[in-house]
């Protein structure tokens, strides 16, 4: 098993000439606007797959895909001249799902962004329901002149009610 270091370097050498390569030779004029973004190296060497991206529609996208794949043994080639390494690896072209995925996730952060603004608009003018506080909280014992307890609750309107009760003692 080869090194790690040198199938990361070669993956990026690979990147780089087939980039190139793409850019100054292949003249295939289904060829759209395609961008290497990435390439992999199988550990042994003998695997890459390189990444692409296409920008245009499907049928665009369709047709960089069928123009690679017929120019994949012009890039093996040069790969292998310009490396100079005993077994060229062979080539597998990927469309790269990346810039889909970022924007799909861009949209929905968006949606998040309009939704979040929304809710503050609709919280702007709100009042609580019921009280500001709506927790409990322990009864004060104030005695009145005639030794009745107050203790204060909650009715469902929100309005306070006093309720006297008898000590028991």
């Amino acid at each position: 098993m080869a090194d790690p270091a040198r199938a990361r370097k070669l993956a990026v050498r690979i990147r780089q000439i087939v980039s190139h390569a793409i850019e100054m030779q292949i003249k295939d004029p289904r060829l759209g606007m395609v961008t290497v973004t990435d390439a992999k190296v199988t550990g042994d060497l003998r695997e890459a797959t390189v990444f692409y991206t296409v920008y245009g529609d499907e049928t665009q996208i369709a047709d960089s895909a069928a123009a690679l794949t017929s120019a994949t043994g012009i890039l093996r080639a040069t790969v292998g001249k310009q490396t100079g390494i005993k077994f060229v690896p062979t080539l597998t072209f990927v469309a790269d799902i990346v810039p889909d995925t970022a924007r799909e996730l861009e949209e929905a952060l968006e949606r998040a962004r309009h939704a979040d603004a929304e809710l503050a608009r609709a919280r702007e003018g709100a009042q609580y329901a019921g009280d500001a506080d709506p927790y409990r909280k322990p009864a004060e014992d104030d005695e009145d002149t005639d030794g009745d307890t107050v203790v204060a609750s909650t009715a469902d309107e929100g309005v306070d009610d006093a309720v006297r009760t008898r000590s028991a003692l």
